[in-house]
């Protein structure tokens, strides 16, 4: 590299370091820093720059710096201050002179930032009486003859405009437009409040933390959840509410997202949200984390569950009047009463009904947004020891089901039932799976009443052996019909481990509940019937055929029409998923599958997934 490029690069090396300097002033100060956030920023060679100037203004928010001027780091950051007042004072506005129009506005912008000593300015600090007022000076500059002395106050150079008309076809930001004056008013409450703190000794300086300095509307919905909403009331002051652009750039999120493991929630400032959208973002976040949604995916898979969960949470929120619903969100009134399970199943199912149809249904489900935007979850994932997981767990348990006491004592407002049965439900732990097997088992199989009889060998007692005593027996009338039969899919799909521990499960349940014997018949490629089995032998002695392909339908259809299985008894169906769609004939029935296994189909009986 010769001598001349090597010298360029480093001035080129050095001037960006300085306009980087000039940024961060600008975004350090609590005055400025709720529009810095919502300005475009743009030094490059493919965009529209002043020639002789520092930087351009447009009316959609974009600011266009010259990559080739040289300036100091205050002599950028006074530049870039001065594009997001006239944003923030409102001064794109159609005027007949509008080159006038831009010399009033550069006027009192320059005006108020040397009162404010911030920055370098690139000319004298000297201006005319009687510019603090922008129309007043227009009106003026209109009809004075000579208006040398208030030229040259612009940032694009003298006697150029700064501020550029764009046409709005369309925004570059996700939701509304900024509402640029409310941002500027934004700052100057932050920036008087950090003053005060100065004046008063409290901080040595004006503070550069956003959270501290913009009292953001976030900020304030957070504030009215923990004074007027009990039921979130202690969630939202357990949550540290973050309000950073570039986190929420960095990480992806368009709205909002949570991270229950962190108990921190995130709410993007370039997403402009009015105060009852707000409200209804916050407090689809809180139920996110309170009611564990995080935790409670297990098996299924992460984003799918969280745009069901989403489903759930917005309808309840839209319920319960909190807030406004922002458009765009989910939601739909046909899955209305169907808690986050039902419909998790539900799309899945919609996925895998149709072989061919599993490509496209995959890419529909996919496109839905949640409040983090397409394809990504607002369940920020998060990994804690198991201890700190047992007390995260035993606090939003507590704060639920304390909120929820207090919110039904203070009449606070309308609570919609499958919100409080899942709030009273995360109070106890989940049935495992073999108790839930058992409680089916005893569904359909009530205990047999046993009768003393002398038709069988009697007891006798060692201290009286000439006594004969009845012994306990079960009538054969009472056996008669107490069956079932079990379907097992045999196919190269499903682990031997797996169906050891299936059948265990069945034997061990069977004999405990005096079942004589099941109907067992074996389902992949074709059906073989075993027959009646003994308990004992099912979880002993059998020998599985087939491990081809899964067919369950005819091995069902074997038992329904079988003359010799009675009508009334149930069906126990044992698969890994990977089956075709089944048809029970509204026989009674209940399917035992793994855990993180889902049917092709909606399921009319009761699922039991072994871990």
């Amino acid at each position: 590299m010769s001598k001349t490029k090597q010298r360029k690069k480093e001035q080129n090396d050095i001037a960006t370091q300085k306009f980087k300097a000039g940024c961060q002033m600008v975004n350090s100060h609590p005055l400025f820093y709720a529009l810095w956030k919502e300005v475009s920023v743009r030094r490059d060679e493919n965009n529209k720059y002043p020639e002789n100037g520092l930087c351009f203004t447009t009316s959609d928010g974009y600011i266009l710096c010259n990559p080739k001027r040289r300036a100091e780091s205050e002599q950028w950051a006074r530049a870039l201050a001065h594009c997001l007042l006239h944003l923030g004072m409102e001064h794109f506005k159609e005027k007949e002179q509008p080159i006038l129009w831009n010399m009033a506005c550069d006027c009192v912008v320059e005006k108020f930032l040397t009162d404010l000593k911030f920055g370098a300015s690139l000319h004298d600090d000297f201006f005319p009486a009687g510019i603090n007022d922008e129309e007043r000076l227009y009106h003026r500059l209109t009809e004075s003859p000579d208006k040398g002395e208030y030229a040259g106050f612009g940032t694009a150079g003298v006697s150029v405009p700064d501020m550029l008309f764009e046409e709005k076809t369309r925004y570059r930001y996700y939701g509304k437009p900024p509402q640029w004056t409310k941002l500027f008013a934004t700052g100057l409450s932050a920036a008087v409040r950090s003053a005060v703190r100065v004046a008063s000794g409290e901080q040595e300086a004006i503070s550069t933390d956003p959270n501290e300095s913009v009292n953001s509307a976030a900020i304030r919905a957070k504030q009215w959840f923990i004074s007027s909403y009990p039921l979130l009331g202690a969630i939202a002051a357990n949550f540290k509410l973050i309000e950073d652009f570039s986190i929420c750039q960095r990480m992806e999120i368009t709205i909002a997202a949570v991270s229950p493991s962190l108990s921190e929630i995130y709410i993007n400032p370039a997403f402009h949200l009015d105060e009852e959208e707000i409200r209804f973002v916050m407090a689809h976040e809180f139920l996110h984390a309170a009611l564990r949604h995080d935790a409670r995916h297990e098996w299924r898979d992460a984003y799918l569950w969280n745009i069901a969960c989403d489903y759930v949470i917005n309808q309840w929120l839209t319920e319960m009047g909190i807030g406004e619903r922002p458009n765009g969100l989910l939601y739909d009134e046909q899955l209305k009463g169907l808690n986050a399970e039902a419909i998790y199943d539900r799309i899945v199912t919609d996925m895998r009904t149709y072989y061919d149809r599993i490509v496209t249904d995959m890419r529909t489900y996919r496109k839905l947004a949640t409040l983090r935007g397409v394809g990504l979850g607002d369940i920020l994932p998060g990994e804690r020891g198991p201890s700190a997981d047992m007390d995260l767990d035993a606090f939003y348990r507590r704060a639920l089901a304390q909120g929820l006491s207090y919110h039904q004592e203070q009449g606070r407002g309308y609570l919609p039932e499958g919100l409080i049965e899942e709030i009273r439900a995360l109070s106890h732990p989940p049935i495992p799976w073999d108790v839930e097997l058992a409680r089916w088992f005893d569904e359909h199989f009530t205990p047999i009443e046993k009768i003393r009889s002398y038709a069988r060998p009697s007891r006798r007692q060692s201290s009286t052996p000439d006594i004969p005593r009845p012994n306990w027996i079960i009538s054969q009338a009472a056996l008669d019909g107490r069956t079932f039969g079990v379907v097992l899919d045999t196919s190269g799909s499903m682990e031997r481990g797996l169906l050891a521990t299936a059948l265990g499960a069945i034997a061990s349940y069977s004999a405990v509940r005096d079942v004589p014997a099941a109907r067992v018949v074996f389902c992949d490629a074709e059906a073989y019937d075993a027959g009646y089995m003994k308990p004992e032998d099912i979880a002993g002695t059998v020998k599985v055929k087939g491990r081809g392909g899964t067919i369950l339908q005819p091995g069902i259809d074997l038992l329904v029409k079988s003359e010799d299985f009675p009508k009334e008894a149930p069906l126990l169906i044992i698969t890994d998923g990977y089956c075709d769609k089944v048809i029970l004939h509204g026989r009674e029935h209940a399917f035992l599958v793994p855990q993180g296994a889902n049917l092709p189909f909606m399921p009319k009986g009761k699922v039991f997934r072994m871990r």
